[in-house]
């Protein structure tokens, strides 16, 4: 593939990784294969890096258009993104030591439950629930941003469905505003890695500005359907994006 196919290639999975990511999270999955493809001479920290300018630059585009339009919960929001920020770089700083393989594994079984859970209860997630956000949640809202942002940090994929469905169901947001909320939490994560990344040298920053460009526009479609067609929408597409993220994972760790 020459260097003009593989950019416009690389600029078409960026799209959809981004409306990927505006709707449901996970628009990792189909960027980073992507950039791995696109770019075999380059390390992973550099693959891995690149992604995090473009998926940020995405979920500030995504972060703008739905607070145009959608209600934030930000006495719970602003600490769950703080912890989730400084988890992540713990994370980003402990890659060296976790086993990612064990951590594959419980995540694969997590989104299994979490498919199965949201396929039984059709009522899931379609409207939300208007409530005070007391110490106890808030207390909840650190502990699964702490832990989603370490994990963010030390592998990543899926981090964004995981806090989507956390969201929906322990908080009892809409899909919606799950997503939405979903976004901020992930603009803590994707912060601390690129402070990783960026000082170590592990940005093209010629094809990351391409990538987050394409990303960017996605996410604006993104948001555009999530918005149109609400969490009923949000709901089959999170549910289709599970059962993609299952196989796929599936496949690393039985095959």
């Amino acid at each position: 593939m020459d260097v003009e196919h593989a950019v416009v290639a690389l600029g078409f999975f960026a799209f959809c990784g981004g409306l990927i990511d505006a709707a449901v999270g996970g628009g990792g999955l189909v960027q980073v294969p992507a950039l791995l493809h696109a770019l075999p001479q380059h390390s992973l920290a550099a693959v891995f890096g690149t992604n995090k300018l473009a998926v940020l630059a995405g979920n500030l585009s995504s972060i703008s258009g739905y607070l145009k339009r959608i209600k934030i919960h930000w006495k719970l929001i602003l600490p769950t993104l703080l912890a989730a920020f400084v988890f992540s770089f713990l994370g980003a700083l402990s890659v060296s030591v976790v086993p990612k393989r064990l951590m594959e594994v419980v995540v694969f079984f997590v989104l299994i439950a979490m498919a199965i859970y949201t396929f039984i209860e059709k009522n899931l997630g379609l409207a939300g629930r208007d409530r005070h956000f007391g110490t106890k949640d808030i207390a909840l809202g650190v502990f699964f941003g702490g832990v989603i942002g370490f994990y963010d940090g030390v592998f990543g994929p899926g981090s964004g469905s995981l806090l989507l469905f956390i969201f929906v169901k322990v908080f009892g947001f809409d899909f919606l505003n799950a997503s939405a909320s979903a976004k901020l939490v992930n603009l803590g994560t994707f912060s601390a890695a690129l402070l990783f990344f960026i000082p170590s040298g592990n940005v093209l920053w010629a094809i990351g500005g391409v990538v987050a460009l394409c990303n960017m526009a996605g996410s604006l479609t993104g948001v555009f359907l999530a918005l149109r067609y609400g969490s009923g929408f949000i709901r089959i597409f999170f549910l289709v994006l599970l059962v993609f993220l299952i196989g796929r994972m599936g496949m690393n760790i039985f095959f």
